[in-house]
């Protein structure tokens, strides 16, 4: 019976810069019989795919937020997350004090990265904010569930499901979703892709700029050669 034997295998991945490695276990046996110079393999990672993230329209958005408004806590939870580009775990973990009204201003403690930063605060917003502050009196944090207790992003995430389904949007829905299309719509409205950077928390303008493709093709009015063939059936 042949023994185990670790062996360290340098594994190179061209998407960093520094080289990873991996254990196998192969049979002693077989590591004795085979040259010494043969014994370090070296194994190219394959490239990821390049996928671009899921975008909602402003209308579908609408759609969400005014069935939503049934209830002023989950209103303002979906407002926030789409008009200020924030992650779940980042908005669950907003306190009252992180709203800075003078300024339209939100403050993120501690995002990915563990980064500060401040990103926007609708104006609009403002009032249903403060209504929702009188009728709830957040403690600890922004948005609670009980006195102390966050909500969670399960029941974020039912709800905002639940809304959408309701709305009639049938795309896949889940909270990041509304992330995207927040950087989505305001490079469509001609922001500074490096302001977009900042307000999203990026470290690199690479991630920011995924959302380029998908702003522009929409910009770009680009009729489709099939719009004028179903025209001219339509005219005969």
């Amino acid at each position: 019976m042949s023994l185990p034997c670790a062996v360290l295998i340098e594994y190179h991945d061209f998407n960093m810069i520094k080289a990873q490695f991996l254990i196998i276990t192969i049979p002693l046996t077989r590591l004795c019989a085979t040259p010494l110079h043969s014994r370090c393999y070296k194994v190219n990672r394959a490239k990821r795919e390049k996928t671009l993230p899921d975008v909602l329209g402003k209308d579908e958005i609408k759609r969400i937020l005014d069935v939503a408004a049934k209830d002023l806590r989950f209103f303002c939870i979906f407002s926030i997350l789409y008009s200020a580009g924030l992650r779940i775990s980042e908005l669950l973990e907003l306190k009252p004090g992180d709203i800075n009204e003078s300024r339209n201003l939100i403050r993120v403690r501690q995002g990915k990265g563990k980064k500060d930063r401040y990103t926007l605060l609708s104006r609009p917003l403002m009032k249903k904010l403060a209504e929702y502050n009188r009728l709830y009196k957040p403690k600890v944090w922004l948005f609670e569930r009980r006195p102390g207790e966050p909500f969670t992003e399960s029941i974020v995430s039912k709800r905002l499901k639940a809304a959408a389904q309701e709305a009639g949007i049938t795309k896949r829905i889940y909270p990041h979703l509304l992330r995207h299309s927040f950087a989505t719509h305001l490079l469509e409205q001609g922001t500074d892709i490096k302001i977009v950077k900042e307000l999203m928390g990026h470290n690199n303008i690479k991630t920011t700029e995924r959302y380029v493709h998908i702003a522009d093709t929409y910009k770009s009015n680009i009729k489709s050669p099939l719009d004028d063939l179903i025209m001219e059936d339509n005219e005969v």
